[in-house]
């Protein structure tokens, strides 16, 4: 049976219960959802990357990132992305900065992606994703 390790990466902050940025077990890596903090200072609380959509999606993409690559893993690994949004009027703008993010990042195949509208996000979160990737 193959063992399930916890994938913290080093610029983020420590998670406010008991779970894990992300878990990986043999080929298979789960992306906890991840939000628009900026990278973790020492003695500093958490920060959005801003207020606006393209600040925080950009930011959570780039978290995503980093639980992928802390756990072996790249965008190209990724088969499936969740995004929640707190606005179903961000629709449009998070599409056009979603397509604008991964067509730089020179993704070949573009994987599955489920958009949803949740509204339990702290104040002033408007994006959280998440990520699954199989690897190999």
């Amino acid at each position: 049976m193959t063992e399930k390790t916890a994938v913290t990466p080093e610029t983020h902050n420590a998670p406010p219960a008991r779970f894990s940025h992300g878990v990986r077990k043999g080929n298979i890596l789960q992306v906890a959802g991840q939000v628009g903090y900026l990278p973790h200072v020492e003695g500093q609380p958490a920060t959005l990357a801003g207020p606006s959509l393209r600040e925080q999606t950009l930011r959570t993409l780039e978290n995503v990132r980093s639980v992928l690559e802390a756990g072996s893993a790249s965008w190209e690994d990724a088969v499936m992305i969740r995004v929640y949004l707190t606005d179903t009027g961000h629709f449009a703008e998070m599409n056009d900065i979603y397509d604008a993010y991964f067509e730089e990042q020179g993704i070949k195949e573009a994987p599955a992606a489920r958009t949803t509208v949740y509204v339990g996000l702290p104040a002033g979160m408007l994006v959280e994703i998440d990520a699954l990737a199989v690897l190999g």
